[in-house]
């Protein structure tokens, strides 16, 4: 599979590299002000499926807090150039009232489907709620998300795989994040 790759954008090493400084800025900004849950619950982690999985796993062995996790899937459906609906596959397990949630994504890229999530959640009232993505594409934001913490920022509009990022299901697996070769990619997708 990597040969079906033109070029790697953000090595392994980068990406370990960025998650622990992301990890370490989480822990100080949970520390200092993160415990607002009033029955003393550790910090909810909620991967987003299946994308942050690799991220989701590297960052929450990277932090030196009490914290419990969860997944949520969500699908988005797209009409021509429209923004489509979005839906939630699965839903948390557990109920989120008045407890300190951060969110991970794997890349925030017209901001529908964070914006949806997020509201979602809100309407459950938790104490607070963060977001952390692995990649952000902000030039092709259509709708304003907050991001508060960003692995990395893609200048370019470039169709990524690696690291959880897939096309066809594929590439998940790859240690790192690159581009793939133009014909690796089918017409009008990607």
């Amino acid at each position: 599979m990597r040969e079906h790759i033109e070029r790697v954008i953000f090595s392994a090493e980068e990406i370990q590299r960025r998650v622990q400084e992301l990890a370490r800025q989480i822990v100080r900004d949970y520390q200092n002000g993160g415990k607002r849950d009033p029955y003393g619950r550790p910090l909810l982690v909620v991967g987003l499926l299946k994308g942050a999985m690799p991220f989701m796993a590297d960052l929450v062995r990277a932090l030196d807090i009490p914290l419990e996790y969860d997944f949520m899937a969500v699908s988005s459906y797209r009409n021509g150039t429209s923004p489509g609906e979005v839906r939630i596959l699965k839903d948390l397990d557990r109920a989120i009232g008045r407890r300190d949630l951060l969110i991970v994504e794997d890349i925030v890229d017209t901001g529908h489907t964070l914006r949806h999530i997020l509201r979602s959640l809100q309407a459950r009232e938790p104490a607070s709620l963060r977001v952390c993505a692995l990649l952000d594409k902000p030039h092709r934001r259509e709708v304003e998300v907050p991001v508060d913490y960003v692995g990395f920022v893609l200048p370019e509009n470039v169709f990524v795989v690696g690291y959880g990022l897939d096309y066809g299901e594929l590439y998940r697996n790859l240690p790192f994040i690159g581009v793939l070769k133009p014909e690796y990619l089918r017409e009008g997708q990607g």
